[in-house]
């Protein structure tokens, strides 16, 4: 365990039991939300590089139109 995670931890442990229980679900929620994240972006490499393939082969055969921000 890192320093800051035992400092915060300490400093968790001195506040009353429902602001712990409150800090815990936020934790808690933090790190499943990361993890799907995660799994998403893992999922998506093969996805996005299909589509990137497409869109350079639609450029090199002129398909393609300037967007002229």
């Amino acid at each position: 365990m890192t320093n800051i995670l035992q400092q915060a931890l300490t400093k968790l442990s001195q506040l009353p039991e429902n602001q712990q229980e409150a800090i815990a679900y936020l934790i808690l929620a933090e790190i499943e939300d990361e993890k799907k994240w995660a799994e998403n972006f893992a999922n998506s490499q093969d996805q996005l590089a299909q589509l990137a393939d497409e869109a350079i082969a639609e450029f090199k055969q002129g398909k393609t139109k300037p967007l002229n921000f």
